[in-house]
């Protein structure tokens, strides 16, 4: 039931976003987006205001390291839609030098995750 719930919204996102998603996978009972960095913000607002998808709750911003990659970092939204009872991660990769767009004028909570991103990684943010 849930797989089937995903992959409906995984299709709907698709048609939607279009190229604005570079990859999608469903993997233990979440479905992961990959965008890039420029379309973070216009992503992050069509899953908060679309009326199908209502992922009003920001869960956090994590980032994970892989030094052997060039663009070595991962920074992983995750998002729950009360509506739908569904969780989404959105993931954009970044390197040292590349910033990625604030969430916070979508998400005002992602200002203390942002900041600990930066602290712990390295990983900048514009307009933050």
């Amino acid at each position: 039931m849930m797989s089937e719930a995903l992959n409906d919204l995984a299709a709907y996102l698709n048609e939607k976003l279009g190229d604005r998603i570079s990859g999608a996978a469903i993997a233990f009972g979440e479905l992961t987006l990959d965008v890039e960095a420029v379309d973070i913000v216009d992503v992050l607002t069509f899953l908060k205001n679309d009326v199908q998808c209502q992922f009003i709750s920001f869960i956090d911003i994590c980032g994970v390291d892989y030094p052997q990659r060039e663009r070595r970092f991962d920074v992983l939204y995750h998002l729950l839609s009360p509506r739908q009872n569904l969780r989404v991660r959105v993931r954009v990769t970044t390197d040292e030098d590349t910033p990625v767009p604030s969430a916070t004028g979508v998400f005002p909570g992602a200002d203390w995750y942002e900041r600990e991103t930066y602290d712990l990684y390295g990983v900048l943010f514009t307009g933050h």
